[in-house]
């Protein structure tokens, strides 16, 4: 009997050195990297799938699998609970989960600004024109405690306003979304694109403030507002860093396909059913929208702390602790300055 068990010994070690060799043994030794993103179909995370419909995880020796919350509220629950590796949502969540003691960073920045829009039913474009008529309004946000409620609060104070003055509505997005619009759920709201796209082209909606461009961006929120990025807890980056590295550079290589393509190739490389049976309309979405994307993903600093300033002032986690932030824990470069051009 202890023959037996000194010989299953010996084959177990034996086994578990021949898992360790070779290029992916690290990748593969872990089973898959679970990712959840904040709504895969949304073109604010277009990278998330497009690297994997190019094969990026795959020729970095990866086994990726993408997951789909309709929040990026959720989808850092899911990560909390240990039940994914990453979520590719909104940086902010990074510094709003730091305040309630855990240690989540951002490895790649994929954008440098929200890719968000205010959209007004067009019943209500001639008077609602400005934050300011926000007033007695019923906004439309993903989630609250999302994102876009801090967003939609940032902005109503911009024009004067409390979160007081208006009533917060749940309208998530794509479908949910138009029809909050359609059945005067919301008199206003925000979300991405491929939903904007289709208000607008139908006419069911009107751009009050369009985030998808740097000047945009500056315009509405006063600054950078660094937003759509692939985010992790630090355990994981310090003890995977092997992992973490071949992610960056999977992700950076997409985000440079993507600035040498046209929106035209970058939709034709996404799922059939994203164009949700109007391709040139999918098309026109990832065309408004692929000017958010960095090219680089590297985190710009003047970015990150214009967006706690931002959460210092509407998160009820940050407020009164905007000093206590360290906002060097929720991002890091180290992985994509690293990738090779």
């Amino acid at each position: 009997m202890r023959k037996f068990l000194a010989v299953s010994a010996a084959l177990a070690v034996l086994v578990a050195g021949c898992r360790g060799t070779g290029p992916d043994a690290s990748a593969a030794s872990d089973g898959p990297i679970k990712i959840m993103v904040g709504g895969i179909d949304k073109v604010i995370y277009l990278p998330a799938k497009l690297t994997e419909q190019l094969g990026g995880f795959q020729a970095e020796g990866l086994n990726v699998q993408l997951l789909t919350e309709p929040s990026g509220a959720t989808a850092e629950n899911v990560l909390i609970a240990g039940d994914v590796q990453g979520v590719v949502g909104f940086y902010d969540h990074t510094i709003d989960l730091q305040t309630k003691g855990k240690c989540i960073t951002s490895v790649v920045q994929l954008a440098d600004v929200p890719g968000e829009v205010e959209i007004v039913a067009a019943g209500k474009a001639s008077s609602i024109k400005a934050p300011a008529d926000f007033k007695g309004r019923k906004m439309g946000v993903t989630s609250p405690g999302s994102s876009t409620d801090f967003l939609t609060q940032y902005l109503a104070t911009k024009g004067g306003l409390t979160s007081a003055d208006y009533t917060t509505v749940k309208a998530g997005a794509g479908q949910t979304f138009i029809a909050a619009i359609d059945n005067g759920g919301i008199d206003a709201g925000m979300t991405t694109d491929p939903t904007a796209a289709k208000l607008v082209s139908t006419g069911k909606g009107k751009v009050l403030l369009d985030m998808r461009t740097e000047q945009g961006a500056k315009q509405a929120l006063g600054g950078l507002y660094p937003a759509s990025s692939l985010y992790m807890d630090c355990a994981w980056v310090q003890s995977h860093p092997e992992q973490v590295q071949k992610l960056a550079n999977a992700f950076v290589k997409t985000l440079r396909w993507i600035k040498g393509h046209s929106a035209e190739e970058i939709a034709a490389k996404m799922p059939a059913d994203y164009a949700a049976g109007d391709p040139q309309l999918y098309a026109k979405a990832v065309h408004d929208s692929i000017g958010m994307f960095n090219g680089d993903g590297l985190m710009k600093e003047d970015g990150a702390k214009n967006v706690l300033e931002v959460l210092s002032q509407f998160s009820p986690n940050v407020k009164g602790k905007k000093d206590q932030v360290d906002l060097s824990k929720t991002y890091t470069t180290q992985f994509t300055a690293k990738v090779a051009g």
